[in-house]
């Protein structure tokens, strides 16, 4: 069913518009009078509607049912990424939108090559929630990750350690698998965290372990960082239950 995503104070009544790029894409989709669409907030909440009324740059709604949605996971899952080259983080998001995280942070790490110009870091923003959002309306998800950039890899650390389980994956570590880590004790809230192209320093680590983190192996082969996250938010999904 398609998904349509407006803001939490538009998203009440018994009545609702679709209007501006809702609108443009309702007609590109060629939805007609008494299909049925959802609409969300972007928050987990969401509106089962029936289409009365086509017309230019405007569609009318009726609300038949509101309700939580369905396709959120139980579990939230926080994507920590040290900042790739090029576009890898633009994958990461609308893949790590798609498996079902609450969000993804970017920050800089001793080895990150590349990093956002401070001048076109707004529109990149823009850009990046935006790919967040097309994410959510494809894979029919009730909520819209937040694209969240911090300024330091110690901030990166300081957030992602409130959570329940704050995982950080490192290709030199042997001893803990994150089948074991996952084991020690109940959770609801996980941190994955992973480095750049070149990895994290061995001081980064050894920080992120006095911050709280678990410190992971994710297999005998070393994955690139923008598989590094994806492999790893997979696996919490599926030990969530949520595959």
């Amino acid at each position: 069913m398609t998904r349509f995503f407006m803001t939490a104070g538009e998203l009440t009544g018994s009545f609702l518009t679709l209007t501006g790029e809702n609108a443009a894409h309702a007609k590109v989709l060629r939805l007609k009078v008494g299909e049925q669409v959802l609409v969300s907030d972007g928050e987990g909440r969401e509106c089962l509607c029936t289409i009365s009324h086509v017309s230019p740059g405007q569609v009318s709604l009726v609300v038949q049912e509101q309700r939580e949605a369905a396709s959120e996971a139980k579990v939230h899952v926080s994507v920590y990424m040290a900042f790739p080259k090029a576009d890898k983080l633009e994958h990461v998001i609308r893949k790590a939108t798609e498996l079902g995280a609450c969000e993804i942070v970017a920050f800089p790490s001793a080895r990150s090559i590349s990093r956002p110009d401070e001048k076109n870091l707004d529109k990149k923003l823009e850009r990046w929630q935006k790919i967040a959002r097309s994410a959510s309306e494809q894979s029919g998800r009730g909520r819209i990750p937040q694209v969240v950039l911090l300024p330091s890899f110690q901030q990166a650390l300081a957030r992602g350690a409130r959570t329940d389980m704050p995982l950080l994956f490192y290709e030199n570590e042997q001893a803990t698998t994150l089948q074991m880590a996952l084991e020690r004790t109940p959770w609801s809230t996980v941190s994955i965290l992973t480095g750049p192209e070149g990895g994290l320093e061995e001081a980064e680590v050894q920080q992120a372990r006095e911050m709280g983190f678990t410190v992971c192996t994710l297999g005998r082969r070393i994955l690139r960082c923008e598989t590094a996250p994806l492999c790893a938010l997979s696996a919490v999904m599926y030990a969530a239950g949520e595959f």
